[in-house]
């Protein structure tokens, strides 16, 4: 980066364009460069960029008044959108707890599990379960609970240590079954877990309905969160369900729990909320949870500064009419539909890809170094960055990530367009995304790095 920047940069090796602007499905740097965005940043943007009806709402919430603490006032902007999350949650998710971001509605949906049983005369319950190669977020209690090795390494000695439940990973199941032979085992191994540290120790188990970042779009087996949702019952365990990725529409439903049928006992939402117009988190309680502090007259002490502000609660209103205007969640669908069909065509039988997975405009691409034995490629290629740099030079914007199997091996690809994505911008994504798999094969090839 310029020598002149004070910005502490996530990466600051990298090299940064300066974006300019945003049209639908895609961004514009400085010197005029156009960028499909595939991945919607990182599967924030689901309603595309530019929407003037969101601007609108932002600066008419602007005109009102831009901030008033949530421990002293509540605000129009925020009732509402709980109200309107309150409508399209599943079974008595009825009430919105206000963040500003995913980690944020994880954190707080932990420490409410805590709270709860607290409330409920059983304090020994703390213990939040997560599964392997899961992630949650950045802030300790959400790194605690996931399970993606390289996320967690260098901030272990701050982590609790709690068993880990196996991945719902069908390509490469953890008990060699196939999906048609398939008992569930990856469920059954939450009750192993639960029984190990003792369940009178367990607050909660969470898990994403389609696992996301780390394992690239992972769809669970139809039958494995009503058997996960039995095992919490069974043994007294909040279900956390974490939509920060798949809520709002992301699968072709507004959450995607609702494929299954499966009410959890909060679900976490953040990104596609207000579609990264304003920061906004939200972690959505069942009323049982509610009652229980309503009831017992407690206050749940924990909080932010930023919680249900009324310019992100705005923005979360005018995306979710804007989505309903427009038809979003059934196109999320028909384009998923639509893209999974072409990618599909273009790569299924490629020798180095070796699995295309997901629902609606959520699907990841897992590439190998053999796709007969779905041996992966050698982690020291970096082949998911090279692929995503690779793919930004030519104009598209994918969701790279490495790990996919273990924490360190495995590379895969999120591609997570706006639902606004039209049948033509699908084949031009796909063409560019074949275009940067080749180059990136090529440039490996050329440096001896990996057989022809």
């Amino acid at each position: 980066m310029s020598e002149e920047t004070r910005v502490f940069y996530r990466n600051p090796f990298a090299d940064y364009p300066m974006v300019a602007r945003g049209e639908g499905a895609y961004l514009i740097d400085k010197k005029g460069k156009k960028y499909l965005d595939a991945c919607g940043g990182a599967v924030v943007s689901s309603i595309g960029h530019g929407v003037k009806e969101v601007v609108e709402a932002l600066k008419a919430q602007l005109d009102s008044v831009e901030f008033a603490h949530t421990s002293q006032f509540t605000n129009p902007a925020q009732e509402e959108l709980a109200g309107l999350l309150a409508e399209l949650a599943p079974g008595g998710i009825n009430h919105a707890y206000f963040v500003s971001g995913g980690s944020e509605a994880v954190e707080s949906a932990i420490k409410m599990a805590r709270a709860y049983w607290v409330q409920m005369g059983r304090p020994e319950k703390w213990m939040v379960i997560g599964r392997e190669q899961s992630y949650h977020g950045n802030t300790l209690g959400a790194l605690a609970a996931g399970g993606n090795p390289w996320r967690r390494a260098l901030y272990e000695p701050m982590l609790y240590q709690r068993p880990r439940v196996a991945p719902c990973f069908c390509y490469r199941c953890p008990f060699n079954k196939d999906p048609a032979h398939c008992a569930l085992e990856c469920a059954e191994d939450l009750e192993r877990a639960i029984l190990e540290v003792g369940p009178e120790k367990v607050s909660a188990f969470i898990a994403e309905p389609v696992v996301g970042a780390t394992a690239g779009a992972l769809v669970p087996h139809d039958g494995y969160f009503r058997r996960i949702r039995e095992i919490c019952d069974r043994y007294d365990i909040l279900l956390i369900a974490d939509e920060v990725m798949t809520g709002m529409g992301r699968t072709g439903k507004w959450f995607a729990m609702r494929h299954w049928g499966v009410v959890p006992d909060m679900i976490c939402l953040a990104k596609g909320l207000a579609a990264g117009y304003v920061p906004i988190g939200a972690t959505l309680v069942h009323d049982r949870i509610v009652d229980t502090f309503h009831n017992r007259r407690n206050v749940f002490q924990h909080g932010h500064t930023y919680m249900g502000h009324p310019l992100a609660a705005a923005a979360g209103v005018a995306v979710i009419r804007y989505i309903k205007q427009h038809g979003l969640i059934e196109k999320s669908e028909k384009m998923g539909e639509e893209l999974m069909r072409r990618l599909r065509e273009a790569l299924g039988a490629h020798p180095n890809v070796g699995d295309i997975r997901g629902k609606g405009l959520f699907i990841g691409v897992e590439f190998v170094a053999d796709r007969a034995t779905k041996a992966p490629l050698e982690p020291e290629l970096g082949f998911a960055r090279l692929l995503g740099d690779t793919a930004f030079g030519l104009g598209l914007i994918v969701y790279p990530m490495s790990g996919t199997i273990d924490g360190r091996h495995g590379d895969h690809v999120l591609i997570a367009p706006p639902f606004v994505i039209t049948k033509a911008q699908t084949g031009r994504l796909v063409e560019l995304l074949v275009k940067a798999l080749d180059q990136s094969l090529a440039t490996l090839r050329d440096k001896g790095k990996l057989k022809s």
